[in-house]
C-alpha cells in the first residue's frame, strides 16, 4: 500500500484550532480515560470473581468491557499525546493500523450489543429453553463470531481506504485516523470503494440494530402479558441498561458512518463532537450504567470491597 501513495505520513489536526483550551481538554480527557479504564476493569474483575455473575448476560458484558478497553486504547493515548505536542504525525502504516484496530473493536461492540439483545430475548421470551439457547458453547460461538466478523469488516474497510492514492494534503481534520477524514484526502476517490465502505457500515450498524429492535419487539410483547406489576418492572429493568448503551452508541455512530459519500462530508467540528461521544462517552457509559442500574453488580462490588477490607484488617 505504501508504494502506491505519495504520502508517507499524516498530520492529525485534532483540536489545534482551540489553542490554549487544548490543555483543559487534555485534563478532561485524561480523567475520562482513567475512569473508563478503571470502570471497565472493575466490571471485568467483579464478574470474574463473583460466581453468582457467571451467567451469559454478564459473560457478554465482560467481553464488551474488554473490547471497550482496547477500543479506547487504539485512540485515546495518541490523542492525549497530541494535545500536548506540536508534532502530531502518524506514519502511513500507523494510521492504517489505528483505523484497523479502532474499526475492528467498534464493529465487534456493535455485534456484541446485538447478541446481548438476543440474550435478553431468550431470557424473557423463552425462559424454559434459555439454558439450551444460551449454553456456554453457544455463548463462546457467538462471541467468536462477533470478534472475527468485526475484524474482517475492519480489514475490508481499511484496505479499501488505503488502496486509494494519497498525493495531496496529508492533514487529517480529525483527532485520529477515521474513515471519513482520511478518504477526504484521497487524490482520486473511488465510487466503488466508498460504496463498499457504506455497505460495511450498514452491515455493522443497521443489521444488528434491526435485530435488536425485533428482539425488543418480542420482549415488550411478552412483558405486557406478565400479570404482576412487579414482574413487569423487573423485566424492564434487566433491559434498561442495555437499551441506554444501544441508543447512544448506534445513534452517534450512524450519524457519522451512514452517509452516502464520505468524500463530500464536512469533517469539521460537528463530526468531531459526535465522534467524541461514541469514542469516549459510550465506553464511559457502559460501566457507569451497568454498575449504577444493576443491583447484582452493585452487590458483587460491595462484597468484593468488604472482602478486600477484611483481608487488609487480617494482615
Amino acid at each position: 500500500m505504501a508504494n502506491s501513495s505519495c504520502v508517507t505520513e499524516f498530520f492529525l489536526l485534532g483540536f489545534s484550532s482551540l489553542g490554549e483550551l487544548q490543555l483543559v481538554l487534555f485534563v478532561v480527557f485524561l480523567c475520562l480515560y482513567l475512569i473508563i479504564l478503571s470502570g471497565n476493569i472493575t466490571i471485568i474483575s467483579v464478574i470474574c470473581l463473583d460466581h453468582s455473575l457467571h451467567t451469559p448476560m454478564y459473560f457478554f458484558l465482560c467481553v464488551l468491557s474488554t473490547s471497550e478497553i482496547f477500543y479506547t486504547i487504539a485512540i485515546l493515548p495518541k490523542m492525549l499525546i497530541n494535545l500536548l505536542s506540536v508534532f502530531r504525525t502518524l506514519s502511513f502504516v500507523s494510521c492504517a493500523s489505528q483505523m484497523y484496530f479502532f474499526l475492528g473493536f467498534a464493529v465487534t461492540n456493535c455485534l456484541l450489543l446485538g447478541v446481548m439483545g438476543y440474550d435478553r430475548y431468550a431470557a424473557i421470551c423463552q425462559p424454559l429453553h434459555y439454558p439450551i439457547l444460551m449454553s456456554w458453547r453457544v455463548c463462546g460461538q457467538l462471541t467468536s463470531t462477533c470478534i472475527v466478523s468485526g475484524f474482517l469488516i475492519s480489514l475490508l474497510g481499511t484496505t479499501l481506504v488505503f488502496s486509494l492514492p494519497f498525493c495531496g494534503s496529508n492533514k487529517v481534520n480529525h483527532y485520529f485516523c477515521d474513515i471519513s477524514p482520511v478518504i477526504h484526502l484521497a487524490y482520486a476517490g473511488s465510487y466503488i470503494n466508498e460504496l463498499v465502505i457504506f455497505i460495511c457500515g450498514v452491515l455493522a450498524l443497521i443489521v444488528p440494530l434491526i435485530f435488536i429492535c425485533i428482539s425488543y419487539g418480542f420482549i415488550v410483547s411478552t412483558i405486557f402479558k406478565i400479570p404482576s406489576v412487579e414482574g413487569k418492572r423487573k423485566a424492564f429493568s434487566t433491559c434498561a441498561s442495555h437499551l441506554i448503551v444501544v441508543i447512544v452508541h448506534y445513534g452517534c455512530a450512524s450519524f457519522v458512518y451512514l452517509r452516502p459519500s464520505a468524500k463530500h462530508i464536512n469533517t469539521s467540528g460537528k463530526d468531531r463532537l459526535v465522534t467524541v461521544t461514541y469514542t469516549i462517552i459510550t465506553p464511559l457509559l457502559n460501566p457507569v450504567v451497568y454498575s449504577l442500574r444493576n443491583k447484582d453488580v452493585q452487590l458483587a462490588i460491595r462484597k468484593m470491597i468488604v472482602k478486600k477490607g477484611f483481608s487488609i484488617k487480617t494482615l
